[in-house]
């Protein structure tokens, strides 16, 4: 299958050495969840989010305690960094000051039209992009009045409020994201904004909940507005540690085949034909070869009879039954192996194939 064509095409910015719409490739980014004031905390959590490949993070800056942990933060990852903001534009400047790549900001609440000029005007100079936040849960007053609850096109309409006042200055290193706990809503919210402005959009369905639902909120609300071409940026948000967003990302990205990135584990769902405790080898092969960035499928199957053949279009894999299994390739078999040694044995081609190490 082809890969997608990307139907709404955005004006290009760069969050640092990162291309960030215009056709460039999808980018897949989180959040830290660590304080922003202990610096070594927040570097330790990105640095891990950075091997499993995050392309640009996002931290809280509560203070200007914060703020001075910037600079370290900034000089000790490979990724950019964009500072999150709310409501006070000296944190804002601060973040600028210390060398942050991107800006997280609502320019409505953070002081006026004086302080919106103060930061446009200095991020303008450093040409660093404004991310603008739309949240279903924080919708200014006036517009839930007249629209009775966050509806898509409330939603939209505080966007381009928040637009027009970086506009008012000049400003235009813009991307946009709408994001609800409601994937319907999500989904219009994105589609209307793409109608109207030309700015990339950040995906995302906020407070999306657990790793089971926040993967299926998230594959449906992203996926679907990847589909239909809309969509520079994404966050899969699930209530874990943030490294745990980014195998879903990618996965979402590798479905559409917009992004080649890692392992593609088949598996089967196992049935009264399995014999080997096919369940926890799956798991650990799981935890294992996500540390693989080579693009790569692997089959892991319970039956050795049917399994080659229905994961014919893996790399590689293992099927197992009454104590033993085979390595097979490309759906043809290669060898016999007892069952204690199926996940060794098959880590070790991984490995061979890619070049890269996941054995300790």
């Amino acid at each position: 299958m082809k890969s997608l064509q990307r139907k709404h095409v955005t004006r290009q910015i760069h969050v640092g050495s990162v291309p960030i719409g215009g056709g460039a490739p999808v980018v897949v980014q989180s959040m830290t969840n660590t304080d922003t004031r202990d610096g070594r905390a927040t570097v330790a959590q990105i640095r891990r989010l950075e091997d499993a490949g995050c392309e640009m993070v996002r931290v809280a800056v509560l203070d200007e305690v914060a703020v001075e942990q910037l600079p370290r933060i900034k000089k000790e990852i490979g990724i950019p960094l964009v500072a999150d903001i709310h409501f006070d534009h000296r944190l804002a400047l601060g973040a600028l000051a210390a060398g942050v790549d991107g800006l997280r900001l609502n320019p409505g609440n953070i002081g006026g039209a004086d302080k919106v000029a103060k930061v446009a005007e200095a991020a303008k100079e450093r040409q660093v992009p404004i991310r603008i936040g739309v949240n279903s849960g924080s919708l200014e007053k006036d517009l839930l009045a007249r629209y009775g609850h966050p509806t898509p096109e409330a939603m939209v309409e505080s966007a381009l409020r928040h637009i027009r006042l970086l506009e008012d200055h000049d400003f235009d290193l813009i991307k946009v994201s709408l994001k609800s706990s409601d994937v319907l809503n999500t989904i219009a919210s994105y589609r209307l904004l793409a109608e109207k402005v030309n700015y990339p959009l950040h995906l995302g369905v906020t407070e999306a909940g657990t790793l089971v639902d926040g993967a299926v909120k998230s594959a449906l609300g992203i996926g679907i507005l990847l589909f239909e071409g809309i969509g520079d940026t994404l966050r899969v948000s699930i209530t874990r540690d943030p490294e745990e967003e980014i195998p879903v990302a990618y996965s979402i990205l590798r479905a559409l085949k917009l992004r080649d990135r890692g392992v593609e584990l088949i598996s089967c769902p196992t049935c009264g034909r399995t014999e080997i405790e096919l369940i926890p080898l799956v798991e650990k092969a799981e935890r294992m070869l996500r540390k693989v960035k080579t693009p790569l499928k692997v089959a892991i199957m319970g039956c050795v009879v049917n399994g080659p053949g229905e994961a014919r279009e893996a790399d590689v894999g293992i099927a197992g039954g009454r104590g033993q299994g085979i390595l097979f390739k490309k759906g043809e078999r290669v060898e016999k192996i007892p069952e204690s040694e199926l996940i060794t044995r098959l880590l070790n081609e991984v490995e061979k194939i890619t070049g890269e190490k996941i054995q300790d």
